[in-house]
């Protein structure tokens, strides 16, 4: 806890100023509660390292953990290179992927994206359309990535997280103006 404490230490969630190691831990509940086992945990308090913190390796992941948990994080990252591509080209590689990723990472991957579209979720009822002014995709296109999780996911797995994403999908879309059938 307390690499990724230092690690995450002065980052906040885009648009609410939330500490984010919140939401780190809020996934690594999620994957424990999910039935994951400690690696598990340990990747999705660590999910997004590659992706956000300047310098951080995979091999520095399997030193300090195991390797594991590097794959398992690597895994999980739209991109691990600076400049990153643009958003849609990170996300649709990432989409193409985690279709054929092993249970192991679709559940980490779900808890994640569960936790982002539950504070979405929270945050439109506050604010209405205005949360979507904070991230970089338009509304219609961050709407359109977790519609399009929802089949990558749900190939070849099921589990009571996903179902707990449909809902969450639905309940967005819905707030946001563009229900789904």
């Amino acid at each position: 806890m307390a690499f990724v404490s230092q690690a995450f230490r002065f980052k906040v969630r885009k648009g609410s100023g939330v500490p984010y190691l919140t939401h780190l831990l809020a996934v690594a509940a999620l994957v424990g509660e999910g039935g994951g086992d400690e690696e598990q945990i340990i990747a999705a308090l660590l999910h997004d390292y590659l992706e956000d913190i300047p310098g951080g390796t995979e091999e520095e992941l399997s030193l300090r953990y195991s390797p594991r948990v590097a794959r398992l994080v690597l895994a999980l990252s739209d991109c691990t290179s600076q400049p990153k591509p643009p958003w849609k080209a990170r996300k649709d590689a990432y989409l193409a992927h985690l279709e054929n990723e092993p249970d192991e990472v679709k559940l980490i991957s779900a808890a994640d994206k569960l936790h982002n579209c539950r504070s979405l979720v929270r945050d439109h009822r506050q604010m209405g359309d205005a949360i979507f002014d904070r991230f970089n995709p338009e509304k219609e296109e961050t709407l359109w990535y977790y519609r399009s999780l929802l089949p990558a996911l749900s190939h070849n797995w099921e589990h009571f997280l996903l179902d707990e994403l449909r809902s969450e999908v639905w309940l967005l879309h819905k707030l946001a103006g563009h229900p789904l059938s």
